[in-house]
C-alpha cells in the first residue's frame, strides 16, 4: 500500500538538498507535491514548482495558495527553507542576523501562517519544521545559526500545543551534519577541504555525515499516517551525535 495516497503536499526550499530529497521521497509515497523555491526552475514532474520568497509574506500567500489550488488542497507542510552562518556570537553582524533569523525561524511562520486554513480542513495534517542538532548541542563557529534552530525547536513545540486540538500536527527534525550543498560550498571554502571533511565525519559517531535521503525518510514517516499519535516531537537524524558519548578510538 502506498503510504500517501491521496494526500498534498508543500516543501519550502524543496529544489535542492533535504528539500529536494523530501519532495522527492513524499512523491515517491504517492503524496502530490509542490515545491516552493527562490529558484524552482530545476524542478522536474511529478513535482510543482512554485516560485516563493519565504521573507515576503505575500509572495508565501500567494504561492501556498496556487500550490492548494492546483494540488486540490493541502494535508502536508514541509517547513525546510533555511540559511546557514558561520562564526561565534562576535562574528557576525546585526543585519546577518536579522536575515538568518528572518529566512530560518519567521519563514516557518509565514509559510505556516498560509497553509493554516487548508490544513485544518484535512482529515490528515502534519507540519514538520526542518531544525537541527544545532538546537540541542553547542557547535563551535555556529553562534547564529544555533540560536536560529533553536528558536525553531520552540516554535515547534509551541505550534503543536496550539493546533493539536485542530486535528494538525507539529513536528521536527534534528539532523546532524549533512552532506549537502551548502556544506559542500563550506567545505571547498576551507584552508584543508579534505580534512575538514574528515573531521565533519568523525564527530558524529556512526564515522560520516547524514545524506539528505536519510533526512527525508525521517521527515516523511513524521508526515504519514504512520505517525498519527506523534506530535511535539524532535526525531533526531544525526549519526548518534546527539545521544551516544563513545569512549576514543585506542590507536596505540
Amino acid at each position: 500500500m502506498i503510504g500517501l495516497s491521496g494526500l498534498r503536499a508543500v516543501v519550502t526550499g524543496g529544489a535542492s538538498g533535504i528539500g529536494l530529497a523530501t519532495a522527492r521521497a513524499l512523491a515517491a509515497q504517492g503524496a502530490a507535491v509542490a515545491v516552493l523555491d527562490l529558484d524552482p526552475g530545476g524542478v522536474s514532474e511529478p513535482l510543482l514548482g512554485l516560485q516563493a520568497d519565504v521573507t515576503d509574506d505575500a509572495s508565501v500567500r500567494v504561492a501556498v495558495e496556487q500550490a492548494a489550488e492546483r494540488l486540490g488542497g493541502l494535508d502536508i507542510l514541509v517547513n525546510n527553507a533555511g540559511i546557514g552562518a558561520v562564526g561565534t556570537i562576535e562574528d557576525n553582524p546585526d543585519e546577518q542576523w536579522h536575515r538568518v533569523l528572518d529566512v530560518n525561524v519567521l519563514g516557518m511562520v509565514r509559510a505556516t501562517r498560509a497553509a493554516l486554513p487548508h490544513l485544518r480542513r484535512s482529515a490528515h495534517a502534519a507540519i514538520v519544521n526542518t531544525c537541527s542538532i544545532g538546537a540541542t548541542a553547542g557547535l563551535p563557529q555556529r553562534a547564529l545559526y544555533c540560536a536560529s534552530k533553536g528558536a525553531v525547536l520552540s516554535l515547534t513545540l509551541a505550534m503543536a500545543a496550539d493546533h493539536v486540538r485542530e486535528g494538525v500536527r507539529v513536528n521536527c527534525v534534528n539532523p546532524g551534519t549533512a552532506d549537502t550543498p551548502w556544506v559542500g560550498r563550506l567545505l571547498d571554502a576551507a584552508d584543508d577541504p579534505e580534512g575538514e571533511r574528515a573531521a565533519l565525519n568523525a564527530r558524529q559517531p556512526l564515522g560520516r555525515m547524514v545524506t539528505a535521503d536519510e533526512v527525508a525518510a525521517a521527515i516523511v514517516y513524521l508526515a504519514s499516517p504512520a505517525a498519527a499519535s506523534v506530535t511535539g516531537t524532535a526525531l533526531a537524524v544525526d549519526g548518534g551525535m546527539q545521544g551516544l558519548r563513545l569512549r576514543p578510538v585506542d590507536r596505540s
